[in-house]
């Protein structure tokens, strides 16, 4: 920025001076001198500080603030900051012109110059700058609508990334190209790149929630939903918070319940095979066999085998509907039971606890059931009548409340009170002498 000349009558102490250089330090929106002192102290940190405000930092971007550190950097024309500087304000400014449709060509352009800077420098310092540099560039083609034409420019920086063993820029090299590919619904690339390449264990969080995205989005159009279930679980713990990125997170949550709902029906197939409903034991001790070690893997086994009560119930209530007489030998023929005894035994309870209604006639050894009602009769015309009952006691009901508002009865009381204070006042004017006994009470 241009030196600003200050006359002696203005002028402050020194110690004034420093402090209010200090604080109008501070209140710079653009931190660009922390790049500086990452190269000076050779501490990445300060780089790293600056990237992690710059997400916060490209809502409030506008002409005037990249003016004034465009001034600030360059006070004349001989003069540069250092490299990374000036790559942190081209950074700024792609993303400034992404706000508006008429700079979307400007912003390519301004990439495609950024990018040739950045590879001509080759400065292993700039390697977190350049990562953010990358998304900035997909982002300009994205919505320039040419995302395809960025693909090779991609390729050919991942392959320089890997040679060189930066993480960073590799770890949103591959995001990149995996969002390219799965833009346009290849997907076959899009596994070929992850099959040929690894992605870097000390990339940030952010960077794994997206690779973890992307493979989910893969393995759940390969159908292989339980690698795709454990992809958008990792993205979901590796994902920033709600409020930070809304997008990503309404997408990988509808991406998870999508898959999730296969995944669990795999995962319960062997409780959905359990027959309870056709009360066919026989049917409940295959699937009982067979899925013996994943019921004992679940902790479940002894409740599912309570639930061979229930099937035997079921079956019961499904003979007594069928027959109005039946032997408890044919009863423990067709439930698959040890001996006629177990059949009593179950039988009995059965019509003990009002599962059927029916009575065991030990003489013959056989169980009598009673038959359908034929809809005819005094309990079913007793049933009816209750059931009319309660439809027109409903009918009142509404009616009452559309006669009676809520909270009509305190207009009234409202009313009686107000008329009461009147008539308070009129007895107490009336016991000074200033009113008649008869002049003034129409209303009473």
């Amino acid at each position: 920025m241009p030196d600003v000349n200050t006359t002696t009558k203005d002028k402050k102490p020194e110690e004034k001076d420093a402090k209010g250089a200090s604080e109008a330090k501070e209140e710079k929106p653009i931190p660009q001198h922390l790049p500086w002192r990452s190269i000076a102290d050779l501490e990445p940190r300060f780089t790293h500080r600056v990237l992690r405000s710059l997400t916060a930092l490209r809502k409030r971007l506008d002409d005037k603030i990249l003016r004034d550190a465009i001034e600030e950097n360059y006070p004349s024309a001989t003069s540069d900051p250092v490299p990374e500087v000036e790559i942190y304000l081209r950074l700024l400014l792609i993303h400034h012109l992404h706000t508006s449709k008429e700079n979307y060509v400007k912003s390519i352009d301004l990439c495609k110059e950024t990018v040739n800077k950045i590879q001509s420098l080759n400065r292993r310092s700039m390697d977190p700058i350049a990562a953010r540099i990358w998304f900035a560039v997909e982002r300009s083609y994205e919505l320039g609508g040419a995302l395809a034409d960025a693909r090779p420019m991609f390729l050919a920086a991942q392959r320089t990334a890997s040679l060189r063993h930066d993480d960073d820029t590799q770890a949103s090299l591959i995001n990149r190209l995996l969002r390219s590919y799965l833009h346009y619904s290849l997907y076959d690339q899009a596994d070929k790149l992850v099959s040929k390449t690894t992605f870097p264990t000390s990339a940030s969080n952010p960077q794994f929630a997206r690779y973890h995205y992307f493979l989910g989005r893969i393995k759940a159009v390969q159908l292989n939903y339980t690698a795709a279930h454990m992809n958008l679980q990792q993205a979901i713990r590796r994902a920033p918070p709600a409020k930070t990125a809304p997008g990503f997170y309404q997408a990988v949550h509808k991406l998870f319940v999508v898959v999730e709902h296969p995944v669990l029906q795999k995962a319960l197939r062997a409780y959905f095979d359990i027959p309870v409903r056709t009360g066919s034991l026989s049917e409940f001790q295959v699937t009982l066999t067979k899925h013996a070690a994943q019921f004992e893997a679940d902790k479940t086994y002894t409740l599912i085998v309570r639930l061979r009560q229930n099937v035997i119930k079921t079956g019961i209530r499904r003979l007594s509907l069928s027959y109005s007489r039946i032997s408890l030998r044919d009863i423990c023929l067709k439930l698959h039971l040890d001996s006629e005894e177990d059949a009593e035994y179950i039988v009995g309870k059965a019509i003990r606890d009002g599962v059927i209604e029916g009575r065991i006639v030990h003489e013959k050894g056989w169980m009598e059931c009673e038959g359908r009602k034929n809809g005819y009769g005094p309990e079913v015309s007793e049933v009816f009548g209750r059931r009319i009952g309660y439809c027109l006691e409903l009918h009142n009901q509404s009616v009452k409340a559309m006669r009676y508002p809520l909270n009509a009865h305190r207009k009234e009381l409202a009313a009686a009170e107000g008329a009461r204070e009147r008539e308070k006042e009129l007895a107490k004017e009336i016991q000074e002498g200033e009113l008649d006994d008869d002049e003034g009470m129409g209303d009473f």
